[in-house]
């Protein structure tokens, strides 16, 4: 009876919520730190070998929006932001396993998704593409947002 208890015990105050006894602390990453925190976002967090990475828009520094009225700019800005990030961890778009677009014009996109092809140059990871009223700010035409996972050495 005393082993239960002590097993119990050991599994109630000692195992991670999520159950996983491996559980590692999540890692932060702000981009562009002074924009996120007026927003209350961070870019990216790591668990693990896992990264999730908030939608990246066409933005400077400050928060403003760039390339408006240009979709395929803003398709490229998207795409080289998350690449600052993915590297950030050091990784690369071949270890993107989901990638979800959102846009305000999916004719557009359709038009540029060829763009596409020189981002993900082994394999596409699965994903959702979105067209959506509007986004954080009516100039944005397209965020996209990943998930990555950082390869075994």
């Amino acid at each position: 009876m005393m082993i239960g208890i002590g097993i119990t015990w050991k599994f109630l105050f000692e195992t991670p919520k999520n159950g996983n006894m491996n559980s590692e602390k999540p890692e932060y990453f702000n981009l562009r730190p002074e924009v996120e925190k007026a927003y209350g976002y961070s870019h990216a967090v790591r668990i693990g070998n896992s990264i999730k990475v908030s939608g990246a828009v066409s933005m400077d520094d400050e928060g403003g929006p760039i390339a408006v009225g240009d979709f395929l700019q803003q398709m490229k800005n998207c795409y080289s932001d998350l690449d600052k990030v993915l590297k950030h961890y050091g990784c690369s778009f071949n270890d993107v396993v989901v990638e979800n677009v959102f846009t305000t014009d999916m004719p557009a996109f359709l038009e540029h998704a060829g763009y596409r092809n020189t981002i993900y140059t082994n394999h596409f990871p699965t994903g959702t593409w979105l067209e959506v009223k509007g986004l954080a700010l009516p100039e944005f035409l397209i965020e996209i947002e990943l998930e990555a996972e950082i390869p075994n050495i």
